[in-house]
């Protein structure tokens, strides 16, 4: 390949960035410390992802923050005439928006290197045709005006990696190699002598044990084992790195992606599709049933777009007779729909030793259920849907002990922020890795708090995260969804499985956290903040804090309140968004509802709502300051203003409070 157009740095200092766009070229030590931490919901914020065509490449990297400004402005890309882009470590974190590698290609970018890269980013630009590499060697030799060549560019990838970019794209290369989908499941390598029956959906009965002839398999190796499919292109080798396809149980996809989606498929294979096992296939319209009371998507007339991306989730789902959670009634309600995909998934349909994907990054929620779920691109989700399988890159599996009790005021949401700040997770030990999390805190955690932790596995840069299914998860399944489930001894890792590093957490010394604007990873414990800061909006809601336990939280506070003639503070507004109907008439059989209205909080029916922009709760202006039980707070993503990050109960005794506080402290204040 020959990069013609010149390389954009993404550096801390703004002025050396200003600089490029004005028309001087860099070099990499000119351009000096690199921005690390370039989120998606920075590549294309939440206002771009309404476009799916060619739109998108006026907007790449517009809300990309640089020091304190924004200096990358709509067709800067394209105008700087940039073919390569550089950067720091995690690029690409956060969402899942296939809408970001897009819009770099469509502004001009090929290539982009960075010191490392999120998951689902990196496999989403591949599934485009979009290079990536850390190799900064590059840099010189394309300055140099060298040609390099693919295999340069492919180093160190495994081979279907290697083999789809060098097709254009993963539909490209379905369309060559995946048209008659695989049926061969298949057993790890040591046993590929033994045939062994496919394990229907339904059941995912274990196959026949083989004594000797397994080494100690880690829960993540044995569902991968159950699912892993044989093609022309791959084989069933399951060691960490290989490329495979696995079978996917379930495939769900929401709002604002179906368009695209559908737009893919017609334009690859045309009309009508044959798509595999429509029954298992889950459409959901979550984001976007407040959009007429989100001040960004009204002020910038973007209404009109995104009342486009609904009639084409509609028109895929009538045509194809898919399976869809969609809007309340407008007739009863202003707003709200079905729930959350995430929490659906768990309420309904994922069940232990299943593997369930989604185009969310928070797909790993259903993995307190014991099932492997992880994210995809639109790319990966079309192609599932026509062959029924997904690409993984096998993953390493990082063990999690969760030791000690949790001390009465510490929720699931300190814990995961807790392990946010770790050291360890700050340096990208969780990159790309299973989280399987285990020990004695682990076995005292509801459900729904489990469901808390795996949710932002996201968030801590993994592939999924998961539980292992135990009487818990059998009480959940009877009590939510009426199942009699049978735990089956394959269900939980093997004694001296390998992972690739344990991390120990001693739950009994957690605090409540907070974590300050900017990042999830941004987490201290309250205790340590110095003087409070003040709050305008609080909220509670989302996949990761609209479940029945965080209304219990939320009910917990607000109810001690209201008993002492308490109301959310005079200029705080504090919403409460529930995450399925399910959530919502669980509160209103409870009674919680005249708690909530007696202290002066706005209810909201299920959305994904302030947590993607979409919605109440999200500020309009930079000085605003919110407190969010929601799962990120990357630059821009809540609104212009802050978001700091906390717990249920703490975000509900802020906003009581006014200021950043915990329900113990709250206490504390009217003695």
């Amino acid at each position: 390949m020959q990069f013609t157009g010149r390389i954009l740095f993404l550096t801390k200092d703004p002025a050396r960035v200003e600089s490029q766009l004005a028309g001087r070229q860099l070099t990499l030590a000119q351009a000096g410390e690199l921005r690390d931490d370039v989120s998606t919901d920075e590549i294309t914020p939440l206002s771009t992802v309404v476009y799916f065509d060619q739109r998108l490449g006026r907007y790449p990297y517009t809300g990309v923050k640089c020091g304190d400004r924004l200096p990358l402005g709509v067709d800067a890309v394209r105008g700087g005439g940039f073919c390569v882009t550089v950067a720091g470590h995690r690029y690409g974190k956060g969402s899942s928006r296939e809408h970001s590698p897009a819009a770099e290609l469509r502004a001009g970018i090929r290539l982009v290197i960075a010191k490392s890269f999120e998951r689902i980013y990196r496999q989403n630009a591949d599934n485009l045709g979009l290079f990536t590499s850390t190799d900064f060697g590059l840099i010189e030799r394309i300055e140099r005006g060298e040609t390099i060549s693919v295999d340069d560019l492919v180093a160190g990838r495994d081979a279907l990696t290697d083999a789809v970019l060098r097709a254009g794209g993963l539909l490209r290369f379905g369309a060559v190699h995946l048209r008659t989908r695989p049926t061969n499941i298949a057993v790890p390598a040591t046993l590929a002598a033994i045939e062994c029956a496919p394990p229907p959906i339904a059941a995912q009965a274990a196959p026949k044990k083989y004594p000797g002839l397994l080494a100690p398999q880690t829960f993540t190796e044995k569902i991968l084992a159950r699912h892993v499919l044989a093609t022309a292109n791959t084989n069933t080798d399951l060691r960490a790195g290989s490329g495979i396809f696995v079978r996917a149980d379930w495939r769900f996809i929401h709002d604002i992606y179906t368009a695209m989606a559908s737009n893919m498929l017609h334009e690859t294979f045309g009309r009508p599709l044959a798509l595999h096992e429509p029954e298992t296939i889950l459409t959901f319209e979550d984001h976007y049933s407040y959009v007429h009371q989100s001040a960004m998507h009204v002020n910038n007339g973007l209404l009109p777009t995104v009342q486009a991306l609904s009639t084409g989730h509609r028109d895929f789902v009538r045509d194809y007779g898919l399976h869809d959670h969609g809007y309340l009634p407008r007739s009863q309600y202003d707003g709200g729909s079905q729930g959350i995909s995430h929490a659906l998934m768990a309420e309904r349909y994922s069940l232990p030793g299943q593997i369930v994907v989604g185009t969310d990054s928070h797909t790993p929620h259903s993995g307190a259920l014991g099932c492997l779920a992880f994210g995809v691109g639109t790319t990966d989700m079309a192609n599932a849907m026509m062959t029924g399988v997904v690409r993984v890159t096998v993953p390493q599996s990082l063990r999690i002990v969760l030791d000690g009790t949790v001390p009465l005021g510490v929720t699931a949401k300190d814990l995961v922020l807790h392990l946010l700040a770790l050291p360890a997770i700050h340096a990208g030990a969780g990159m790309g890795k299973v989280f399987e999390f285990t020990g004695s805190a682990a076995s005292q955690l509801s459900t729904d708090e489990r469901a808390t932790i795996t949710n932002m596995c996201a968030e801590l840069g993994g592939f999924s995260g998961l539980f292992a299914p135990d009487d818990e998860t059998v009480r959940f399944l009877r009590e939510r969804r009426g199942i009699e489930f049978a735990l089956e001894d394959w269900m939980t890792s093997d004694e001296g499985a390998t992972y690739v590093e344990t991390l120990t957490l001693d739950c009994s010394a957690v605090t409540p956290m907070i974590a300050m604007p900017g990042d999830p990873g941004n987490g201290v414990p309250l205790s340590w903040l110095g003087a409070r800061t003040r709050i305008d909006i609080a909220y509670g809601g989302s996949c990761t804090a609209g479940k029945r336990e965080d209304f219990d939280h939320y009910h917990a506070v607000l109810a001690w309140a209201a008993a002492r003639g308490l109301r959310v503070h005079e200029h705080v507004k504090l919403f409460l968004q529930f995450g399925t109907v399910d959530v919502r008439d669980y509160c209103i059989e409870r009674g919680y509802l005249a708690a909530f209205e007696a202290v002066g909080a706005t209810l909201l029916q299920p959305a994904c709502g302030a947590c993607a922009n979409c919605g109440p709760g999200t500020s309009t202006d930079a000085a605003q300051v919110t407190i969010s039980a929601i799962n990120r707070n990357f630059p821009g993503r809540g609104g212009p203003g802050g978001v700091w990050l906390a717990s249920p109960p703490t975000v509900a005794a802020s906003a009581i409070l006014g200021y950043i506080a915990s329900f113990a402290e709250l206490i504390a204040s009217a003695d």
